[in-house]
């Protein structure tokens, strides 16, 4: 051991546990199994380890085994953070596995990147609500919604995914939280109809709830389940269903409030 630490030669749990807060950070960030695999597979083999990578839902295992001595060995599990999306660590924390392969870096240099990166600022939130209400705003012109609908679905995105935000800071239930801000923009939206607004309520009304649905948890499913990975895939796409299903829900239950179950 204290040999190890005078040439700074990492110690097989420095390198679990820094390969097993990568694999975490992949997987809350919005990285696919197999990428998250071939990701840290890299990356322990330039340390001179095999690895062996579960990926589930909700937690993470993973096996690495010195190569030179079959005898050193450790096994790890962490539980994984919520799915909060940003391609922007997915593909520098790939670039950083590549660099760990290629320029073969060092255990500290590793680590200071990995910090470097989950510790980015990231898009204010300000900025986020008011391009996901254009987004969705230009999803409803897109659909031939008229003025009239492009403007409610903006207002009604805007209150939705501001009403999102504020639950996802106080840590309230994700289906909970769907539920909630399909409710508010479809009620929003839903106005066009109480008060004869343009000439298509109904797209707005359809569109409102648009900025919600889980595309990437969605494509994420069923790639998982494409490359062979069936309980994540399938962990993934109930997941997905269960939020479409609260959205529906929210959708419903401003319909009847306003009068519009009938559509």
């Amino acid at each position: 051991m204290e040999s190890d630490l005078k040439n700074n030669i990492p110690t097989i749990e420095q390198i679990a546990d820094l390969l097993t807060d990568i694999s975490c950070e992949l997987m809350s960030s919005g990285a696919h199994t197999m990428r998250i695999i071939q990701n840290i597979s890299r990356m322990a083999e330039s340390f001179g380890y095999i690895m062996d990578l579960s990926v589930f839902q909700l937690s993470i295992m993973i096996t690495i085994v010195n190569k030179d001595d079959k005898m050193q060995r450790l096994t790890q599990i962490k539980k994984t953070n919520h799915l909060k999306l940003n391609f922007t660590i997915v593909s520098e924390l790939s670039a950083l596995s590549w660099d760990t392969y290629d320029k073969k870096l060092s255990y500290d240099e590793i680590k200071i990147r990995f910090n470097k990166i989950v510790s980015e600022k990231r898009i204010s939130r300000w900025l986020v609500l008011f391009l996901v209400s254009c987004a969705n705003a230009s999803f409803c012109a897109l659909f031939k919604g008229d003025f009239y609908a492009v403007t409610l679905v903006f207002w009604a995105t805007m209150a939705g995914f501001f009403l999102r935000q504020e639950m996802i800071k106080y840590h309230i239930n994700h289906l909970v939280i769907f539920t909630s801000s399909a409710f508010l923009a479809s009620l929003i939206a839903g106005l066009g109809y109480v008060f004869h607004l343009g000439n298509t309520p109904e797209i707005a009304l359809a569109s409102s709830v648009l900025f919600l649905i889980p595309g990437v948890p969605l494509i994420n499913s069923i790639l998982d389940i494409i490359e062979g990975h069936i309980l994540t895939g399938i962990a993934r796409l109930v997941n997905a269903s269960s939020l479409i299903v609260c959205i529906a829900i929210g959708l419903f239950t401003s319909m009847l409030i306003l009068g519009l179950e009938k559509l």
